[in-house]
């Protein structure tokens, strides 16, 4: 089960890892979240960035892998990182997440489910407060619904 631990700048101990998480909104102003089917928390669709590829193209890569949808990238909501926040994998791997969280529209496909997650659907910001969400994956969605201009770095 992947675990995150905190304490201070414990982020030093893992590797640096980029990453991107899409925000999905509907016509109703809710967004679009999956389960990980390896903790069993609500996050928004997202992962590692490959080498050689756009943030956009991880967004739009890791949203199909995830969900089947096709998306289309269309703004940089803010980039999160928290040094005193430590992520550690099943396979003992520890990393420090800097995450790029990008809003993106459904362009295609048909919403459905993967290895990675077990539900998906779309939730309004009161239905987040019951659901046990992955780390600062509400704030994200709160910073995006405010629709400013400049990007948030948190």
């Amino acid at each position: 089960m992947t675990q995150v631990l905190y304490g201070e700048r414990l982020g030093k101990q893992g590797k640096l890892r980029l990453g991107t998480s899409a925000i999905i909104f509907d016509a109703d102003k809710r967004v679009l979240l999956t389960r990980r089917t390896d903790n069993g928390q609500w996050c928004l669709p997202g992962g590692a960035m490959d080498s050689g590829e756009t943030a956009a193209e991880a967004c739009e890569r890791e949203v199909l892998e995830e969900t089947g949808l096709h998306v289309r990238v269309k703004r940089l909501v803010g980039v999160y990182s928290d040094p005193n926040r430590l992520v550690i994998y099943p396979d003992g791997n520890k990393a420090f997440i800097v995450a790029l969280s990008l809003e993106a529209e459904i362009v295609g496909g048909e919403l459905g489910l993967s290895a990675e997650t077990t539900e998906a659907g779309f939730f309004s910001l009161a239905e987040m407060e019951t659901m046990t969400m992955f780390v600062n994956h509400k704030l994200r969605v709160e910073d995006a619904l405010l629709n400013q201009a400049e990007a948030f770095i948190k």
